[in-house]
C-alpha cells in the first residue's frame, strides 16, 4: 500500500458500543469525514500503528477498517484500540493516529469467542511489529505534537478548520 504510513486525525465519536461492553476491548471511532477520506489503496482489514489522544502520550494501537463482517455492519468504520488502559472515556477528544502496517483482511468468525481471540492475536502482532526500529521511530513523529490546522500538511490532505481534522501528513 503506497499510502502507508498514513497519518490522520479526528474527533472521537460514539461507535456501535460493542468494544468495551461486548468484547472487553474498547475502541475509539472516527467520524465519517475521516473514514470517507481514506486513500483508495488502504484496504479494509486490520492495521497497526501509533495513537495519541489529545496532547497525551503516544501508544501502540491496532485498528479495524471496514464493515466488521461478524456484525454485518452496513457502514464502514475505523475503530482504533489504543493499547493502554485509560481511566475514562475520551469521546470528543482529538485522536491522532499513524497507520504503519497491515496485519490481515477482515473476516467473520463462528463465535464471539473466536472474534475476541483473533483481536487479541492482532494486538500481540501489533505490539511485536511496533518494536521494530523502522516502526518505533514514528512514535516520536512531530505529527503527534502538532494538533492545529496550521500544521504542515501535504497538498492532497484535507483540513476541516471547524474540528482541526487532518487527513494525510
Amino acid at each position: 500500500m503506497k499510502s502507508l504510513p498514513y497519518f490522520c486525525r479526528g474527533e472521537v465519536i460514539r461507535g456501535f458500543g460493542r468494544g468495551s461492553k461486548e468484547l472487553g476491548i474498547p475502541t475509539a471511532n472516527f467520524p465519517d469525514s475521516v473514514v470517507d477520506n481514506l486513500p483508495a489503496d488502504i484496504s479494509t482489514g486490520i492495521y497497526y500503528g501509533w495513537a495519541c489522544v489529545g496532547n497525551g502520550d503516544v501508544y501502540k494501537m491496532v485498528m479495524s477498517i471496514g464493515w466488521n463482517p461478524y456484525y454485518k455492519n452496513t457502514k464502514k468504520s475505523m475503530e482504533t484500540h489504543v493499547i493502554h488502559k485509560f481511566k475514562e472515556d475520551f469521546y470528543g477528544e482529538i485522536l491522532s493516529v499513524v497507520l504503519l502496517g497491515y496485519i490481515r483482511s477482515e473476516r467473520s468468525y463462528p463465535s464471539l469467542e473466536d472474534l475476541i481471540a483473533a483481536i487479541n492475536s492482532d494486538i500481540e502482532e501489533a505490539k511485536a511489529q511496533l518494536e521494530l526500529p523502522e516502526h518505533s521511530k514514528l512514535k516520536d513523529d512531530n505529527f503527534f505534537t502538532s494538533t492545529t490546522t496550521s500544521s504542515p500538511v501535504s497538498p492532497s490532505s484535507t483540513v476541516s478548520t471547524s474540528q482541526s481534522i487532518i487527513n494525510g501528513h
